[in-house]
């Protein structure tokens, strides 16, 4: 907290607990439904006193998944900036193979979304999504995220409004450069092995990184993008991108289809016709662009399936297991 005066900020979390807390407060704040989770941990609930946090009982603890984490993530994430330019430092996180040999070299898988509306390097419980990272990594892989310009990271009004009207462009030349940065930084990691994937809006990233940047990343795929922002919805599309019928030049600048002639490396497109949300015509329409262009792609979908492709049994998982085996038939995991 800040006082309204302004001043030193304070802090009213609990120091032993980093991550993420959220709180349900009662009548008169002298109660609370505390949440803390953090990016290797799932979610912890208590109803808790309020300043102290004193623990009045513990609702729950997810007791079972804790263990058999315990397993799957032998060493912590790691948060880290780095910096791809001079004073723009971006965050991220990285996690590594359970054997890992910093004098070998290793495949680099890094997920991406990137857009305006939601971070992904907080230290926050990813749940199924996480999982699967967690999982690569014990497969193998160092896995990694950074969040570009324009994310709502608290990084001042500057960087939040940085990218109005060219997040494509700027996210996707960041993206490039953060792999650069990192792969001279840190020799462990192989350049020549790059791969990129990423669900809506990292689907649409993954398709920019890998149409406009293609010496950088050998392997994409693109989960649900937006291939063509005039297909997406106003009340989204128009906040960061202004009006199509004045702003048509920043429709088409932040299309990734705009760039499909770039495409060098193997693509995995993957949607569910019944999208609720990113339409499905929109990958339609890449996909003619693509044919047309003589460029080599796959293509998996998933019949009348919504944005989260989970409807149906065993879905999910099958989405997943798509994606590990694409990218383990591309780019084999395991140190060089």
């Amino acid at each position: 907290r800040v006082p309204l005066a302004g001043g030193a900020s304070e802090r009213v979390t609990p120091e032993e607990l980093p991550g993420t807390h959220a709180y349900d407060l009662a009548p008169g704040a002298g109660f609370a439904l505390h949440t803390h989770t953090s990016l290797d941990r799932p979610p912890r609930i208590d109803l808790v006193r309020l300043p102290d946090h004193a623990s009045v009982r513990a609702l729950e603890t997810n007791a079972t998944l804790v263990e058999k984490l315990a397993a799957l993530i032998p060493q912590p994430t790691e948060f880290f900036r780095i910096e791809i330019e001079a004073g723009i430092e971006l965050d991220g996180w990285m996690m590594r193979p359970r054997d890992f040999d910093p004098r070998r070299s290793y495949p680099l898988l890094m997920h991406v979304y990137n857009e305006p509306s939601a971070v992904q390097t907080n230290d926050a419980w990813k749940g199924t999504r996480g999982l699967f990272h967690h999982a690569l990594a014990e497969a193998g892989y160092v896995v990694a995220c950074v969040d570009s310009e324009g994310t709502p990271s608290p990084r001042g009004k500057r960087w939040r409004k940085s990218t109005y009207q060219r997040f494509g462009p700027v996210g996707s030349d960041q993206q490039a450069a953060a792999v650069r940065a990192l792969c001279a930084e840190r020799p462990y990691l192989d350049p020549e092995r790059v791969a990129v994937w990423g669900w809506s809006g990292g689907g649409t990233m993954t398709l920019n990184l890998m149409f406009r940047h293609p010496e950088v990343y050998r392997v994409g795929m693109s989960v649900a993008p937006v291939p063509d922002m005039s297909l997406y919805d106003s009340i989204y599309q128009e906040r960061y991108t202004g009006l199509p019928e004045t702003d048509a030049e920043a429709y088409r600048v932040n299309s990734p289809i705009t760039y499909a002639e770039g495409l060098r490396g193997e693509l995995l497109l993957v949607h569910g016709s019944g999208d609720d949300n990113v339409h499905f015509q929109g990958s339609e329409r890449l996909i003619n662009r693509l044919i047309e262009l003589q460029k080599p792609f796959e293509f998996m979908l998933y019949p009348n399936r919504t944005h989260a492709i989970s409807e149906g049994k065993g879905t999910l998982h099958h989405v997943y297991a798509l994606l590990a085996r694409y990218l383990g038939e591309r780019i084999p995991p395991g140190p060089r």
